[in-house]
């Protein structure tokens, strides 16, 4: 018996994950149910989310779909309003959901991308943060992750639009770090899963072989690891790059 509540660290832990119909998203949840916490999925596709919700039935775990288009004004004030009316405390928000606009020269961005890029990868983040902060206080030990990547810190020609949106995500997601710090119980770190299997990583880079970098289960399960261990807020991250 011991060795199968081993097996499930994060039993009676709520977890929400957005992004997670495909990628990195839906392997982290798949791998978060597999340890025991009951999954909110998040995302646009609500029959991607279905078929990520009955493989982690399947599989022994639990989970709960919430189909939302976090760019939505509104669509994530209902997703929290729904979900704090159903549990009390959220335990593990991993802030995947991403846009990646065209890859372009600065002076070229076209403007309703680099919006649309803005409203999800940082506008978007911060109403996530500001409508489940009480839940996240009211657990006894949430963690917080964000989903980042090498551009936000180190720029790359052609990469303005999106690594401005993300190194603007760092800075927020940090800010909340340093606003909690006093609060022992409310960690917050961010991972860049470096090149990864995903259909973003294929949008970037169509001409590369896809069994040539890791896949999306690799990130999850260090995720996953990562979540279980005592680090301290404000830690940062880069995932192996090794498959």
């Amino acid at each position: 018996m011991a060795e199968v509540d081993g097996s499930k660290p994060f039993a009676g832990q709520l977890a929400l994950v957005t992004g997670a119909s495909r990628g990195i998203g839906a392997a982290t949840a798949t791998a978060l149910a597999a340890a025991g916490a009951h999954v909110i999925l998040t995302a646009r596709d609500a029959k991607a989310l279905e078929s990520i919700e009955d493989a982690i039935y399947k599989a022994g775990g639990s989970a709960t779909i919430a189909p939302v288009d976090l760019a939505e004004p509104e669509g994530i004030a209902r997703l929290a309003t729904a979900v704090s009316g159903r549990w009390q405390a959220l335990d593990i928000l991993v802030l995947n959901a991403a846009n990646l606009p065209q890859l372009t020269p600065v002076w070229q961005i076209d403007s309703r991308e680099f919006n649309r890029a803005m409203t999800l990868n940082v506008m978007a983040q911060q109403a996530l943060i500001a409508n489940f902060d009480a839940m996240l206080k009211r657990s006894s030990d949430a963690r917080v992750i964000g989903v980042t990547t090498s551009v936000a810190a180190t720029p790359r020609a052609y990469w303005g639009a999106y690594g401005s949106t993300k190194a603007a995500f760092e800075s927020l997601l940090l800010s909340y770090a340093e606003e909690t710090r006093s609060l022992a119980h409310i960690r917050v770190a961010l991972v860049n899963p470096g090149a990864t299997r995903t259909a973003m990583r294929a949008k970037a880079y169509p001409g590369e072989d896809p069994a040539s970098v890791k896949p999306p289960e690799a990130v999850a399960e260090r995720l996953v690891s990562l979540l279980g261990e005592p680090f301290a807020t404000g830690y940062r991250e880069s995932v192996n790059q090794s498959r």
